[in-house]
C-alpha cells in the first residue's frame, strides 16, 4: 500500500476531509495535494504519526501493523516464519520520532513554551525504556557543555539521581536544565556555568513553591 493510499484509509476511518486533517493536526494548507507526487517530510510524518497513532513505518506502507507493539504481538502471536519476523523488528529498528517540545532556558528559568519545535529521533532500543520529548537549550548557564541551540533527550520522570542532569519546574509554571544536588535538606540545582550561583531549595520550599523535575537528561545533541 502506497502512503497516499493508507493515508486515505486513516482519513475514512475518522471520517475527516484531508482539509480537516491539515487543520486538526497543524499541517500546512494544501500540503496533502502536495504528498501525490512525493512522500512527506519527517517533521509531517511526525504529526501525522501523532495525529493518528500509527507509526510513520505502518504510514508510509513499509509495515502492515499500526504500532511498535502490535507488531511484536501480533509478530509472535501468528505463524510466521523467522525471517519475516526479523524483516519486520528491522524496521523499527530505523528509530522513533519525538517531539521537541519548546525551549528549556539554561539560566534564570523562563516558562516554556509548550509547542512542537523540530522533532528527533532516538533508537527503538532507547524509547522502550519510557516516555521520551525534546528540549531546546538557550542561554548560557550551562556552557560549555551545553550551548544555546543545542537539544537535550530527555526521559520523563519524576525523580533523579544527585549528579543527574534534569528539567525542573519551578513555581509550576518554569522549567530549566541543570544539575541535580540531593542534600538531607533540600536540594541544589546547579548551572555547569561558574558565573551562574547554585540555586538551593529546601524540603518546605520543594513543597511550597513547588518544585518539581519533569525529566532526566540522557542525551545531548549539538547543532552547530
Amino acid at each position: 500500500m502506497t502512503f497516499m493510499e493508507r493515508l486515505e484509509a486513516l482519513c475514512a476511518e475518522k471520517g475527516i476531509s484531508k482539509r480537516k486533517l491539515e487543520k486538526e493536526a497543524g499541517l500546512g494548507t494544501a500540503s496533502t495535494s502536495k504528498w501525490k507526487t512525493k512522500n512527506p517530510n519527517q517533521e509531517s510524518l511526525g504529526k501525522l504519526s501523532s495525529y493518528f497513532g500509527v507509526s510513520v513505518a505502518y504510514l508510509l506502507g513499509e509495515s502492515d501493523f499500526r504500532t511498535e507493539r502490535e507488531a511484536i504481538i501480533q509478530g509472535w502471536n501468528k505463524t510466521i516464519d523467522t525471517e519475516a519476523l526479523a524483516d519486520e523488528t528491522k524496521k523499527y529498528e530505523k528509530g522513533q520520532l519525538i517531539p521537541v517540545l519548546g525551549t528549556v532556558v539554561a539560566g534564570i528559568p523562563l516558562e516554556a513554551v509548550e509547542e512542537i519545535l523540530d522533532w528527533e529521533e532516538i533508537s527503538v532500543k532507547l524509547a522502550r525504556t519510557g516516555e521520551f520529548f525534546g528540549l531546546q537549550i538557550k542561554g548560557d548557564s550551562m556552557s560549555p557543555r551545553m550551548i544555546e541551540g543545542d537539544v537535550v533527550i530527555v526521559r520523563q520522570q519524576a525523580d533523579a539521581d544527585t549528579g543527574d542532569i534534569v528539567i525542573a519546574k519551578v513555581n509550576g509554571d518554569d522549567a530549566c536544565c541543570k544539575k541535580l544536588i540531593k542534600h538531607e535538606e533540600g536540594i541544589s540545582l546547579v548551572s555547569f556555568n561558574p558565573t551562574y550561583a547554585p540555586m538551593y531549595f529546601s524540603n518546605q520550599d520543594i513543597l511550597d513553591k513547588p518544585i518539581q523535575i519533569i525529566g532526566k537528561v540522557v542525551e545531548l545533541r549539538g547543532k552547530l
